[in-house]
């Protein structure tokens, strides 16, 4: 099953489909460009200034190999110092064997790159501007998890930090959730920001954006989900709970934590055995405590 195709920012809407982590996805249509990266040329226009973007601006060695070597993603240009071509070859390579078409690299100066990204962004000579990813929503999700017994998902209260939410997704690939939801307000864009934190795996998890999570979490729960809300006024501890079954964690936001109404349609709300003088984590780091505690207990 594919994901249907959006023309727009990148943003997930509730109507479309789920790969497997960390698995191929369908083939997209193939670009008319010719060249998979092998040859290079001089970039810049007049000016030594890149073109516009044409799609979202992906940066770093991980998120840009990713994304290249995804056949659902389209790359319109690759900007690169010689060193960041040359980290690149595998990423070319593995392209070329799944029959992929991509541009040839624009060879450009460091300090080009520079310019085009926010200050501070650790580029490591490569940028890529590159179609969104197509849109995933929660009723494909369900159909494609439905012979998942026990698929995990993490869904995300208005957690509003890129780094926080890529990490999370770094998280979720490496221990084997499906999914990430967010809400469609009070979360951050598929930028390269969130893509960096997410270190690749924004092609492995889909970022599910629902306009209600308290009804995205009913639709999961009507699919044979169980919704495991994490809160500091949990009665028990995770490692307490049956969790073997299709499970979603819930996390709210740092500070506020779960809303209300998130926390009521949790069917438990239970907690990580914090302590001491600091007795909470960052949202990221609570969310890599859960996931692996989670895979521990199916051990």
């Amino acid at each position: 099953m594919t994901r249907s195709k959006h023309p727009g920012s990148g943003r997930q809407s509730d109507k479309h489909s789920v790969h497997a982590a960390g698995t191929p996805r369908a083939t997209a249509p193939r670009q008319e460009q010719a060249d998979e990266g092998a040859r290079t040329r001089r970039g810049g226009t007049k000016g030594n200034r890149p073109p516009p973007a044409r799609g979202v601006i992906l940066y770093g060695m991980h998120p840009v190999a990713a994304a290249w070597t995804n056949p659902e993603r389209r790359i319109h240009r690759l900007l690169a110092t010689e060193s960041g071509r040359a980290a690149l070859e595998p990423a070319f390579a593995a392209a070329r064997a799944q029959g992929l078409q991509r541009p040839e690299a624009s060879i450009v100066d460091r300090t080009e790159l520079d310019r085009m990204l926010p200050a501070g962004a650790v580029h490591q000579g490569m940028v890529i501007d590159t179609s969104p990813l197509p849109e995933v929503g929660i009723e494909d999700l369900c159909n494609e998890l439905a012979d998942e017994p026990s698929a995990v998902i993490v869904a995300l209260d208005q957690v509003t930090d890129p780094h926080n939410v890529g990490a999370i997704l770094r998280s979720a690939a490496a221990f084997g959730a499906r999914a990430v939801v967010v809400t469609e307000r009070h979360a951050p864009e598929t930028t390269g920001v969130l893509a960096k934190s997410a270190s690749g795996a924004l092609e492995a998890v889909p970022l599910v954006r629902v306009t209600n999570l308290a009804r995205a979490l009913t639709d999961l729960q009507q699919n044979g989900f169980w919704a495991v809300g994490l809160a500091e006024s949990g009665a028990s501890t995770l490692a307490k709970l049956d969790m073997t079954g299709k499970t979603v964690l819930v996390m709210g936001a740092e500070g506020s934590g779960l809303r209300r109404l998130t926390m009521d349609r949790c069917d438990t709300i239970a907690r990580l055995p914090t302590g001491g003088p600091v007795g909470s984590l960052n949202v990221s780091n609570a969310a890599a405590v859960a996931l692996y505690e989670v895979a521990r207990l199916r051990e």
